[in-house]
């Protein structure tokens, strides 16, 4: 997701040489996020050759969001540093 957070689109390709994952793994997770609502995957043929193309949704975004500033407050618990604002409390 972060990768799609820092790129309006990722081929289907990108994302598994950016990652050094195995075909079976990307489309395995890349469903469970399409079916979360968190990216959008959009199939299609260029030249002939299938394309399959991934984005990050709003609630994608969202979710990262969520999740960063939720592992920001568990490093600054971890360091005792005061909680951030974004804690939710």
């Amino acid at each position: 997701m972060s990768a799609l957070a820092v790129n309006a689109s990722l081929t289907f390709n990108d994302l598994k040489n950016l990652l050094e994952i195995t075909d079976g793994n990307l489309s395995v997770h890349a469903r469970k996020l399409e079916e979360a609502g968190y990216v959008t995957c959009t199939k299609s043929f260029v030249n002939r050759v299938p394309k399959t193309e991934y984005k990050l949704t709003g609630d994608g975004r969202h979710a990262l969001e969520q999740y960063l500033d939720q592992m920001e407050n568990l490093i600054r618990a971890m360091r005792g540093e005061p909680r951030s604002h974004f804690d939710g409390r």
